[in-house]
């Protein structure tokens, strides 16, 4: 045997073993493509949805910030108008007292000169009675629309903070679809989604809805006791 024939059945046999890997490797592939294509699908969904949510979320969050400014703002508007019904009212009843004894007075006079002086005090004080009281009516009118507006965004404000929790739950149920590769958990994931999605749009386009009975579990149960009322500043009865 010559040197070139053993080198012939050399590379022959080398043929022949990477014909039997490329065999062996091509009838492995598709089974781990099959195993591979399902969970990449799957978590391709997973991410494509958080992101949708995380967005819906971040334009709820810029709502709800104003929400919150404006509730603050309604609030201070709230005690500030109060405060300066309270003093409205303080002048109104010194004026009506300092009416009181000057009248007592002027009864008491004997003099005509006197007693002219008297009536002209009394008619100043009288006036100035009946200005403040007209005054802190409009006071009272206007803590009471403010109230109104803290209230109505209050609302709002618990609709985003549904919204929020609802999305957070979902999030965390698609998390757990991505460790476990579960299709159901998708699907659940989906029902605090759609919860989250209509709260969220309640609050940006100002619906008038409120689950009450839902958000009077979450809140503190002192807030919703009836036969405990507490109020943080309640209406002055003078």
């Amino acid at each position: 045997m010559e040197i070139s024939d053993i080198s012939e059945i050399i590379e022959d046999n080398d043929d022949d073993e990477h014909g039997e890997n490329d065999k062996s490797q091509k009838s492995t592939d598709p089974k781990k493509d099959e195993k591979v294509k399902p969970k990449s699908q799957l978590n391709n969904y997973v991410a494509i949805t958080v992101v949708l949510f995380v967005t819906f979320m971040g334009v709820c969050k810029v709502k709800s910030d104003n929400v919150v400014q404006a509730m603050q703002k309604a609030q201070a508007d709230r005690i500030d108008t109060w405060s300066f019904y309270q003093a409205r009212n303080l002048r109104a009843e010194i004026a009506k007292s300092t009416v009181a004894q000057l009248s007592l007075q002027a009864q008491a006079a004997q003099q005509p000169k006197l007693r002219a002086e008297y009536e002209k005090e009394i008619a100043k004080y009288g006036a100035i009675a009946s200005k403040q009281d007209s005054e802190k009516d409009k006071l009272q009118q206007q803590a009471q629309d403010a109230e109104k507006l803290y209230e109505q965004l209050n609302v709002h404000d618990d609709q985003f903070d549904l919204s929020e929790a609802a999305f957070a739950l979902a999030i965390a149920l698609l998390a757990m679809t991505s460790l476990t590769q579960k299709g159901w958990l998708y699907g659940a994931a989906m029902v605090p989604a759609a919860f989250g999605l209509f709260m969220g749009l309640a609050g940006l386009l100002n619906w008038d809805y409120h689950p009450d009975a839902l958000t009077k579990i979450l809140s503190d149960n002192a807030i919703h006791r009836p036969h405990h009322p507490i109020s943080t500043l309640p209406y002055p009865h003078l």
